[in-house]
């Protein structure tokens, strides 16, 4: 099964417009939960619909989010219209550098924020979700080359379950946060 790829993002421009704090939570909010209208985002990012309106504006004129269906006529929820992204290899390019370079730090950023709200709200989760979350550390001794292949790996075992493009999901599924960093030590 051949499966969409992460949106790569290199050109300057585009990680400009993504290189925003609330651009980049209203994007990873609309990846994580699929389409939801400038209201719907606000209040799961903590921002006004007005300036979530605004943001995703500026996401969609680089390609990020576009217009969804809506069922019933009325105000039209946003979609990510790619099932993720990521910025390639760093770039010879200071310009671009630069503008990866705020996209990572941003998403870092968003990953310490969600392992953060985890540990603040644990005692509402079930126990079954307590026991099937985890915050592992591994050091690994690999080459650049094994890195790269055992990164492959994980994105094949991970991809068929992300939220854009899973189909059969089941019932009492819920969006879950992985988060992979991989680097020399």
């Amino acid at each position: 099964m051949d499966l969409p790829g992460p949106r790569r993002v290199t050109d300057a421009d585009a990680l400009k417009a993504l290189a925003h704090p609330l651009r980049v939570s209203l994007l990873n909010h609309l990846l994580a939960v699929g389409p939801r209208t400038a209201s719907e985002c606000a209040e799961a990012v903590g921002s006004t619909a007005s300036n979530c309106s605004w943001h995703l504006r500026q996401l969609a004129k680089s390609g990020f989010v576009a217009r969804a269906e809506a069922g019933d006529g009325r105000e039209r929820p946003w979609r990510a219209t790619s099932v993720g992204y990521d910025v390639g290899a760093f770039s010879d390019d200071p310009e671009v550098r630069t503008q990866q370079d705020a996209l990572i730090a941003l998403g870092l950023t968003e990953d310490d924020r969600l392992a953060r709200r985890f540990l603040e709200r644990q005692h509402e989760l079930p126990r079954e979700w307590l026991e099937a979350s985890a915050l592992h550390g591994y050091t690994v001794n690999v080459t650049a080359e094994e890195l790269s292949g055992l990164l492959g790996m994980i994105d094949d075992i991970l991809r068929p379950y992300l939220v854009p493009v899973r189909r059969d999901v089941p019932e009492g599924a819920l969006p879950a946060h992985v988060g992979v960093r991989a680097f020399p030590r």
